[in-house]
């Protein structure tokens, strides 16, 4: 009989503190709702509403101060590359302008990075029909290509007009300077551009030059075999034997098959 009241008395004494935790949580639970359905609830619903104003096209500044003054908080949020808006302009808010919310509602703003940006590859030291390359990839283009005498290799890339790593609006030109070697033959390259490689060869044996190394890019919209580019460039003189590499179209069968053969 007496280890019968004891173990009861242990087996209480072990599960005591799992009843009053019980009791914390079922107690803590009747307060979150009390206060849920006679305090939170009944203030939410009685608080005045408030029209939030168009703050879009606004500057960071002017656009919080109208907030405040509207009663409502904001919290800026991203900021997006956005070419319509300038830099440090709002150019998307939630909610809405002109939609009702409560007094105090906090209002979620986008901030305009400004036009997107594309970082400038180094090219100097480049032939120009790879900086051409270079410069696509990044989201750029050759801008004026002017041709001066120097001690480099013709057709190669000895000035750019920002340096290497500096960052200017995407799709705007680079300015280059282009050697034309120290010693300039007396046969002009003509312009080779658009022609087949057939006829390409054909003006380039003409002239008493020869072709030189034949690089293939993929092409969905034009013939295959057409010349799309030439090193040197049209203008450059050359002297007799001397070779002009061509880049020629291949075959491909569908646009995807283009995007994929392309350098990366």
């Amino acid at each position: 009989m007496r280890n019968l009241i004891y173990l009861s008395m242990k087996k209480y004494t072990v599960d005591k503190p799992r009843v009053k935790k019980f009791a914390y949580i079922l107690g803590g639970l009747l307060i979150f709702y009390i206060l849920m359905n006679y305090v939170v609830m009944p203030w939410y619903v009685s608080s005045p509403e408030v029209t939030v104003p168009k703050v879009v096209g606004l500057g960071e500044e002017q656009a919080v101060s109208l907030l405040k003054d509207s009663h409502l908080s904001a919290v800026v949020g991203d900021t997006v590359s956005d070419k319509r808006f300038p830099r440090g302009t709002i150019v998307m808010q939630r909610p809405f302008a002109n939609d009702v919310v409560k007094k105090g509602r906090t209002i979620y703003l986008v901030i305009s990075g400004g036009e997107p940006m594309a970082l400038v590859p180094e090219i100097v030291g480049k032939s120009i029909t790879d900086s051409k390359f270079q410069l696509e990839k990044a989201g750029l283009k050759i801008g004026e290509i002017t041709y001066v005498s120097s001690s480099t290799p013709k057709d190669i890339v000895v000035k750019q007009q920002y340096v290497g790593g500096y960052s200017i609006i995407k799709g705007l030109g680079v300015n280059v300077s282009v050697s034309l070697g120290t010693v300039e033959g007396n046969i002009e390259i003509p312009d080779l551009i658009g022609k087949s490689y057939t006829e390409a060869e054909a003006i380039l044996t003409g002239l008493k030059l020869k072709v030189g190394k034949v690089n293939f890019q993929p092409s969905f919209t034009l013939l295959p075999n057409t010349v799309i580019d030439q090193y040197p460039s049209k203008g450059t003189r050359l002297n007799e034997s001397d070779k002009v590499d061509l880049f020629i179209t291949k075959i491909v069968e569908t646009k995807e098959d283009e995007e994929k053969a392309l350098p990366r």
